[in-house]
């Protein structure tokens, strides 16, 4: 194989050298120079980032597979590592994501090393590295062991990125969370590794793509791989760590692990389904579809009622996984149903959503690290006011607030739109049950995307408009070029796969060869300006056209309204006559959210309390009123709760074990020794 061929697994090796490198000049700034070593870990994360981003686009350029392998470990068990396309795509990803913190991470993280809950940078840089390194590994590796080594390696590192400020009983509680889950679900995935190993006859993933496995095996295996790997994506009932993890890890942490870390989830379970298993079937995809869907609105009616920033942004994490499992579900369907092309074009929604979902979730937990970095403020109630103080910031908010809420021309319009379009393609369907189902889920997520927009007018709006309701946020200034640039990167990228998504989906065209020996011919057979994801005449779109449409309404609108027109009399808005306004009188995200609150009342076990003080006397006057909120999940009250209730039961009936008597001892001995011997004959 020439060296060309095998160049985007030589620009994939110096990428995992950058992110080593990147490791080791954190550790050495444990010692000496502490500052410039620290910028040098993020300079030699850039490298990794640019160096994955071009493994990953040759791979996808010229649909690539290229395979290695190094004597490692065991004399028996070497390490075989592959680039195809699809793992270039989620190389291409991650670099995207590394590129942006790196740019980003330098200035934000500064803060972490003053005051008095001062923490050591070098731990940072080094676990950030490794977990890095882990998702990159795991992306190349081409059997189960080196996948599961660096699958563990990135949980692990990830559980100290969570519980990086120790000090804070929150992140302690959510990082054991985290962890927990994640060996959880880790557990189940080598039970699917294990399945497709007994039947191919050995750990490496080319023998795992020839066995053949019977419809119940070939289900148990997929079961197993579902499960697990939906964990880590955090779909519904197995997100609870989600919501923990992300809002107290660093911002620029949880930008990587929302959106990276979770897409690694998506990632197996494309691998294992499409690739290893093969033959899908159309009842794997119902399962999948009816778990995307409660996650996706299940997890934007949880948002909604979130008043902490990055807390919301979390739940919101979990809806869009709903959106990229639905995408796969219809593609399942589909495939199962002997409609390739439709199954097709479910895939590609559900990748592009991925590579979307990335970067307007990425860029919106930076956008919230870039507020608590200026104001120390999770909270929205104590917000306000923000787009007079920090403009390039808010700017760069609002356009990942359109993007998630799938408006055009940004790119989380296009993903959803094209998974609606193959939604509505369940006519197509024989089975009268899937042609009744597929368009429930349809109207749920037109539902979802509606909520998701009325989360984020109130995320926005009470956190950037208004008045600011604290001395903090009122004396806020705007962050530092390097956190700018690194919003900026991904900002710019939302509003470029937005308006050309046709170019996009030609540079997927691989990955569908690979897992479906097919792709979309007629998504660009109209030209970059039109997106036909199965004709002209069913459905087309030129986001060109709208962004030009828009920009023409808004000049002439700004024209139109300045022309002829007298100069403004400024004065205070809605004050109704009684003075100016002040903070109080504005909405808080609480009383934005109720009359939602109250339609979708059974969805959240509600506590809400009103405490009065009244002054003393014959007629009492009321002095204050103290209002409190607070939601909880059901799937922790109904599902872990009694699971956690459960173990330690049991715990404490097998406590007798260690109760120091030496005749117990020794009656455990000796059943053990029983046991065995009779396994050994």
């Amino acid at each position: 194989m020439s060296a060309m061929t095998r160049a985007p697994l030589y620009l994939a090796y110096v990428a995992l050298a950058c992110t080593l490198l990147s490791g080791a000049v954190s550790v050495l700034a444990v010692r000496r120079h502490p500052d410039f070593l620290h910028f040098g870990s993020f300079f030699f994360l850039f490298l990794s980032g640019a160096a994955s981003i071009g493994a990953g686009v040759w791979a996808l350029l010229a649909g690539l597979t290229v395979s290695d392998r190094f004597e490692l470990g065991l004399p028996w068990l070497d390490w075989h590592l592959r680039i195809d396309p699809l793992s270039g795509f989620f190389l291409l990803l991650l670099g995207t994501l590394a590129l942006a913190i790196s740019l980003y991470g330098p200035s934000y993280t500064r803060q972490f090393a003053r005051g008095p809950a001062a923490q050591p940078l070098p731990p940072l840089g080094i676990f950030t590295a490794l977990f890095v390194l882990g998702m990159q590994m795991l992306l190349l590796a081409n059997d189960a062991l080196v996948f599961m080594i660096f699958w563990e390696m990135m949980s692990l590192a990830g559980y100290f990125l969570v519980v990086y400020q120790h000090q804070h009983t929150a992140n302690r509680q959510a990082a054991f969370l985290y962890l927990l889950l994640a060996h959880v679900g880790a557990l189940v995935i080598l039970l699917a590794f294990g399945v497709l190993a007994a039947f191919g006859g050995g750990l490496t993933f080319d023998q795992m793509r020839v066995a053949h496995l019977s419809p119940l095996w070939a289900t148990l295996a997929f079961a197993f791989a579902f499960i697990g790997f939906g964990t880590k994506a955090g779909m519904v009932p197995l997100h609870v760590w989600l919501p923990e993890a992300h809002p107290v890890a660093p911002s620029h942490i949880s930008a990587l692990m929302s959106g990276a870390m979770i897409k690694m989830g998506i990632y197996g379970i494309v691998r294992l389904s499409y690739d290893l298993i093969g033959n899908v079937r159309w009842e794997w995809g119902m399962a999948v579809l009816i778990i995307g869907t409660a996650s996706s609105v299940l997890g934007v009616l949880y948002a909604l009622m979130q008043h902490d920033m990055k807390r919301l942004l979390a739940y919101h994490s979990i809806e869009n996984i709903g959106i990229i499992l639905m995408g796969l579900g219809l593609s399942m369907i589909f495939l199962g149903n002997g409609h390739i092309m439709l199954g097709t074009l479910g895939l590609v929604a559900a990748l592009y959503h991925t590579l979307n979902h990335a970067l307007f979730k990425g860029l919106l937990f930076l956008g919230a690290g870039a507020v608590d970095y200026r104001t120390h403020a999770h909270d929205l109630d104590q917000m306000g006011g923000l787009i007079h103080r920090m403009p390039i910031t808010a700017l760069f908010f609002l356009v990942g607030c359109v993007a998630i809420s799938a408006l055009p021309p940004f790119n989380g319009f296009v993903s959803e739109w094209l998974t609606f379009q193959t939604a509505l393609q369940a006519p197509a369907l024989h089975d009268g049950v899937l042609r009744t189902i597929i368009p429930i889920a349809a109207a749920l997520l037109a539902l979802t995307g509606a909520l998701a927009a009325a989360c984020f007018v109130k995320a926005f709006g009470i956190a950037f408009l208004g008045k600011p309701r604290s001395r903090s946020v009122g004396r806020a200034r705007e962050v530092p070029a390097g956190m700018l640039a690194g919003m900026g990167l991904l900002g710019t990228l939302c509003l470029l796969l937005g308006v050309f998504p046709t170019t996009m989906i030609k540079l997927m065209a691989p990955i569908t060869q690979l897992l479906v020996r097919d792709e979309l011919p007629s998504a660009a057979a109209q030209g970059w300006l039109w997106l036909t994801p199965i004709s002209s005449d069913v459905a087309s779109y030129s986001a060109p056209c709208v962004l030009i449409a828009i920009v023409v309404v808004f000049a002439l609108g700004y024209f139109f309204l300045k022309r002829g027109t007298a100069a403004p009399r400024r004065a205070y808005a809605w004050d109704c006559g009684f003075g100016h306004l002040t903070q109080r009188m504005q909405y808080t995200s609480t009383a934005f959210s109720q009359p939602i609150r109250r339609v979708f009342a059974g969805i959240w076990k509600v506590d809400e309390h009103i405490e009065t003080l009244a002054s003393k006397g014959t007629i009492p006057h009321v002095t204050s009123l103290h209002y409190s909120l607070y939601t909880q999940d059901w799937s922790w009250l109904k599902c872990y709760l009694p699971i956690g209730r459960l173990v330690l039961a049991a715990a404490n009936r097998i406590g007798f074990i260690q109760t120091g008597n030496i005749h117990t001892y020794l009656k455990f001995s000796f059943v053990t020794l029983i046991v065995f011997l009779w396994i050994v004959s």
